[in-house]
């Protein structure tokens, strides 16, 4: 069999049965595992001169192969046009996008350099599957090396509307460069629809569309085919870790804080994309409409930090810190806090079983590719007592998780009439919602998701 070459912006950090691996690693991992092949990416580290070449770790049958950034390629590549202009854009947020050519230049040469740096380590048969929009041009630059191997590239993000995606300058060329993998594969059919309508409404492009297997494209004088692959979990590993870790110390700690008060929690990257001030402004509206809900109730937000060199992060953290010192200064008493803002990193399974300990999962993104939290937080429940997860519209697991509670992150109302919903909800509904979930997550874990990519990749 072919080996399986994944390339993404960052390399994972792998240890054979580690907790701090997350459900994509994993996968992907296995996938490696099985066929043999490589991991190749940015090491993570800014390196004060050119690398003299690639670094190689052999693990059994994987090699991982990474490579450090000089402060210019991270600033323009990683810093500017990833994350300053295209991940506004793809998370609706024109308003926020920065756009410097500089920066589209250097995204474009850090590409052109990682497939130069690639290309000697590939064979012939070799299948490469590539990863998120750090790498959009990344199947050109190896296209015009003379790179032929079969292509793939997964958008873990939303893709705009073409409305949006106009509002970036160079759009036209993103999009050509995306049209040189030979699958395209989106979180969900809205992201499919919208690259669709942008190849058929500003590219001039056409499309043959199937009921069960990838559309068949036409753009830029190129074919390939795209389809949704929705990304799962796995997890009953998820609900063992949550259940190993009852017992632990951290949740010891939580447990014996609350007082026997019910528990709504939440856990996102510092991410303006991620809704948390209006989440905690639902939270506020809950205990001012709900009396009855005041030292009864606690909101524990556990944010890590991301991206802090970047101003729209920076500002999101002190936005934050404002809003959860107004309500608690506002709502608090002597044996109470009503909201516990954490800008901090836990361990998965830390995670799992405070997830697992919770009454409520209040995920509710302005926008969002999958959410895996969503998924997480309801494979860790306990099926004999299980919480209610409240969600996003605009999450692509609310497509997938029917049972949980479904609301418009920018209607502060509805989220708090949902919370008060799934505080009071009865046993038997949030059983039966958590096992009609838990069986979807079983039936389309992320095995599922990496095969079916494959299969059509290698098709």
């Amino acid at each position: 069999m072919s080996r399986l070459i994944i390339v993404s912006n960052r390399v994972a950090p792998i240890s054979e049965g580690g907790p701090a691996a997350g459900g994509l690693a994993v996968g992907v991992y296995d996938a490696l595992k099985e066929t043999g092949g490589m991991w190749f990416g940015w090491s993570g580290d800014v390196v004060s001169a050119p690398p003299d070449g690639i670094t190689l770790e052999e693990r059994g049958p994987v090699t991982f192969a990474t490579i450090g950034l000089v402060r210019r390629d991270y600033d323009q590549y990683y810093r500017g046009f990833s994350n300053a202009t295209l991940w506004p854009a793809f998370h609706y947020r024109p308003d926020l996008i920065q756009f410097d050519r500089h920066e589209f230049d250097g995204y474009c040469r850090v590409n052109r350099w990682l497939g130069q740096q690639l290309a000697p380590l590939l064979k012939p048969d070799d299948v490469i599957w590539v990863h998120d929009y750090h790498l959009i041009p990344f199947a050109q630059a190896l296209r015009e090396i003379g790179v032929t191997n079969r292509i793939g590239f997964f958008l873990h993000i939303p893709f705009p509307a073409s409305q949006i995606l106009l509002s970036v300058p160079r759009h036209r060329e993103l999009v050509e460069a995306l049209c040189s993998f030979d699958l395209l594969g989106f979180q969900t059919a809205p992201d499919l629809r919208a690259f669709c309508d942008y190849i058929e409404c500003e590219a001039n492009g056409s499309i043959v569309r199937h009921a069960s297997k990838p559309c068949e494209i036409s753009a830029f004088g190129k074919t390939l085919k795209a389809a949704a692959y929705p990304i799962g979990v796995y997890p009953d590993e998820i609900a063992a870790l949550a259940k190993d870790g009852e017992s632990g110390r951290d949740v010891r700690t939580v447990k014996a804080t609350l007082h026997q008060r019910k528990l709504v929690m939440s856990v996102d990257r510092l991410d303006y994309s991620k809704g948390l001030v209006e989440r905690f402004r639902a939270f506020e509206r809950l205990i001012e409409h709900q009396p009855q809900q005041r030292n009864n109730v606690s909101f524990l937000q556990i944010a890590p930090p991301t991206r802090s060199d970047v101003d729209a992060y920076r500002d999101i953290r002190l936005q934050l810190e404002a809003e959860s010192g107004r309500i608690n200064g506002r709502y608090a008493e002597l044996d109470w806090t009503p909201i516990r803002y954490i800008h901090r990193q836990y361990e998965r399974p830390v995670l799992a079983a405070l997830f697992r300990e919770s009454h409520v999962g209040f995920v509710t993104p302005l926008r969002d590719g999958m959410n895996l939290v969503a998924k997480e937080y309801v494979s860790a429940q306990d099926p004999a007592d299980p919480g209610v997860l409240v969600l996003s519209q605009f999450a692509g697991a609310a497509r997938e998780l029917n049972g949980a509670l479904i609301v418009n992150p920018l209607d502060i109302d509805g989220m708090a009439d949902a919370l008060a919903t799934a505080l009071a909800m009865p046993l038997a509904d949030r059983q039966a919602r958590y096992r009609e979930m838990f069986d979807s997550l079983r039936e389309n874990n992320v095995s599922v998701w990496r095969d079916n990519f494959m299969r059509d990749l290698r098709d």
